[in-house]
């Protein structure tokens, strides 16, 4: 046994992977292995997301259509089966419906405006507030003896 015949432990070696950029005499100098010039052999490339190889990109070829009006107003809408579902479960307090019991009984959230709709029936006199009610909404609710209040 030499020199000659030494070879490292089975499993200890795990890499046979060629190390490139290291000089022409390691045979992967050069332009180590990238080809020449361009965007792809420089370091730090990284493909654009959506690019296509410098073709019209899709997101950018399919026609948008549609308007989005900026001065929309937004209401979260709350059903009198809603309310009465609340009267029932007693988690009204004085019979009055404001957007704090809403909130805390979670059908709304804080910043959210209210519209009151009339899905549903009203068997209880109540006093509801909210931002918005619908007409058949208010009819019903002053049918069974309550009152609304727009805020």
């Amino acid at each position: 046994m030499d020199l000659s015949n030494l070879s490292p432990q089975k499993g200890s070696v795990t890499s046979k992977k060629k190390r490139i950029g290291r000089g022409q005499g390691s045979g992967k100098g050069g332009t180590s292995t990238r080809g020449h010039n361009g965007a792809k052999s420089r370091s730090g490339y990284s493909k654009k997301l959506g690019f296509e190889g410098g073709q019209m990109p899709l997101q950018r070829r399919i026609p948008k259509f549609g308007f989005t009006n900026i001065n929309r107003v937004e209401y979260k809408p709350v059903n009198l089966d809603s309310i009465q579902l609340l009267i029932d479960n007693k988690k009204v307090k004085k019979k009055t419906i404001d957007i704090e019991t809403l909130i805390i009984n979670g059908f709304v959230k804080k910043k959210d405006l209210v519209k009151i709709l009339g899905r549903g029936e009203l068997k209880s006199a109540v006093k509801v507030e909210a931002h918005s009610f619908s007409e058949s909404a208010k009819k019903m609710i002053e049918k069974a003896g309550g009152e609304i209040k727009i805020i």
